[in-house]
């Protein structure tokens, strides 16, 4: 999730981290999630491996959009981490991403969408991370 983090700081939008675990600490996740829009927080982001619950349990005890990144486990190589996000049941949406790094930089760029809908700074800031990734596209040349 450090991708995650720094894309969401080259940005420039404010984040904070926090280990937590719907199995092994589920009153501090659940008091962590109802209290969240009261603490400012506008969207939230979890992380998950395995039977990777963190996001739906989160997004049961908030209001507030929740992204879940699945997290590649030794087992089924995230498969199960996927799946188990991508299945909440209906009325507990979770937006999920991409196993792995990939889902941790979009996590990050979809959060960034979502707050650009209402924060002008932020909605420049995506524009511009947008167009130098555009810029670096066009500008890459093919190995002689």
């Amino acid at each position: 999730m450090s991708l995650c983090v720094k894309t969401l700081d080259e940005l420039g939008i404010p984040n904070q981290a926090h280990v937590l675990s719907a199995h092994r600490t589920p009153d501090a996740t659940a008091k962590f999630a109802r209290e969240a829009a009261d603490r400012g927080i506008r969207v939230m982001i979890a992380a998950a491996g395995g039977a990777a619950h963190l996001a739906g349990v989160i997004s049961a005890y908030t209001w507030l959009p929740v992204l879940g990144v699945p997290i590649q486990s030794s087992a089924l190589h995230g498969l199960d981490s996927l799946l188990s996000m991508a299945q909440m049941p209906g009325g507990i949406p979770v937006g999920t991403l991409a196993i792995g790094s990939a889902g941790a930089k979009n996590a990050a760029l979809l959060a960034a969408a979502i707050l650009a809908i209402s924060d002008k700074k932020i909605r420049q800031s995506l524009q511009a991370f947008r167009k130098r990734q555009t810029e670096a596209v066009l500008a890459a040349k093919l190995p002689k």
